[in-house]
């Protein structure tokens, strides 16, 4: 069953957005559509492809089907490391913002850091303890682990003083779907949606790695 919200969402104002995930032989393929408040689509914003086994991670998000207008992405800045940063660049490569997984602490539950470029950083974590545990156990049962776990990703980012920054709510059903908000922090505003629904593509695309 798939786990309600942080209460936070109840308070501010909240940027609401759909990523569907479709699996294709060469390619992992990403939707963003974005929502109201209510949750009902508003259409297509963007979607971006991964290619597979791909020595040095890079995916990018276009307009247009066609793929000849880049809106934004993310890049890690190493080949082949698991330790990787990866920045988060607009249509113009400028950096966004950028993110890593937390190695250590991820050993028990699942970790990132998420850095804004006015030096703000939130900390994401799977929001069941528990679950992260259980998934652990699973992986390393020499049957199970060959299997699909039947868990669920779901990722709360907070900033230092424990505000809700970003949360990603995988639905449950055969196809990998995501509902991810973006709740206004202390400024009165959200996190860049650019850099929230890289962050969410990058939970899905790289979590196992």
């Amino acid at each position: 069953m798939t786990e309600p919200v942080a209460d936070a969402l109840s308070d501010v104002p909240v940027e609401r957005y759909l990523l569907r995930q479709k699996l294709t032989m060469m390619v992992n393929r990403y939707e963003i559509v974005r929502q109201d408040e209510s949750g009902k689509e508003l259409g297509l914003l963007c979607f971006a492809e991964q290619k597979r086994m791909a020595a040095k991670e890079q995916v990018t998000f276009y307009t247009d089907s066609a793929k000849t207008h880049p809106l934004f992405g993310f890049k890690a800045r190493k080949r082949i490391d698991l330790r990787s940063t990866y920045d988060v660049t607009d249509s113009q490569g400028q950096p966004i913002g950028w993110f890593r997984k937390q190695f250590t602490a991820s050993l028990v539950n699942s970790t990132w850091l998420l850095g804004l470029p006015d030096g703000r950083e939130l900390v994401g974590r799977e929001r069941n303890a528990k679950v992260a545990v259980a998934r652990r156990l699973w992986d390393v049962v020499p049957v199970l682990g060959d299997l699909p776990g039947p868990f669920l990703f779901h990722f709360d980012f907070v900033t230092p003083d424990g505000a809700l920054g970003l949360s990603s709510t995988k639905r449950a059903g055969v196809k990998d779907v995501y509902h991810v908000a973006l709740p206004a922090l202390a400024d009165g505003k959200p996190i860049d949606w650019r850099v929230g629904m890289a962050m969410a593509v990058a939970l899905d695309a790289l979590q196992s790695r």
